[in-house]
């Protein structure tokens, strides 16, 4: 049962997951858009959003937050270039725009995950 089970397993394990999830923020942060399915894209919010958040404290705790999911320069450029966009706005950092077309092997509904 999924009772207050939070997340989508995107069809992996764990560790797996939790890697992929890394490297879509990482490319989110390096090229600020990406185009992937609408569920990663759902998923990948609440980590890039969390990241964001940890990055406007601009402490020496939100920068090691930071680094412990990113590489070193994805961190640096959330620190110090997104996260002071955001200062002024409680959340909602990230926006997500559907896409009608599907992906042509096996019609996965696309979205698009960008930076406000």
């Amino acid at each position: 049962m999924r009772h207050r089970a939070l997340g989508k397993k995107l069809g992996l394990k764990r560790g797996p997951r939790k890697s992929f999830m890394r490297i879509l923020a990482n490319n989110l942060v390096s090229h600020e858009k990406i185009m992937t399915t609408e569920t990663r894209a759902k998923e990948l919010r609440r980590l890039v959003e969390r990241m964001i958040t940890y990055g406007k404290r601009q402490d020496l705790a939100g920068m090691r937050l930071l680094l412990k999911n990113l590489p070193k320069a994805a961190a640096y450029k959330v620190y110090n270039d997104i996260a002071p966009r955001y200062t002024d706005r409680n959340g909602g950092y990230t926006r997500i725009i559907k896409q009608s077309r599907l992906r042509i092997h096996d019609a996965s509904h696309m979205a698009i995950i960008q930076f406000v």
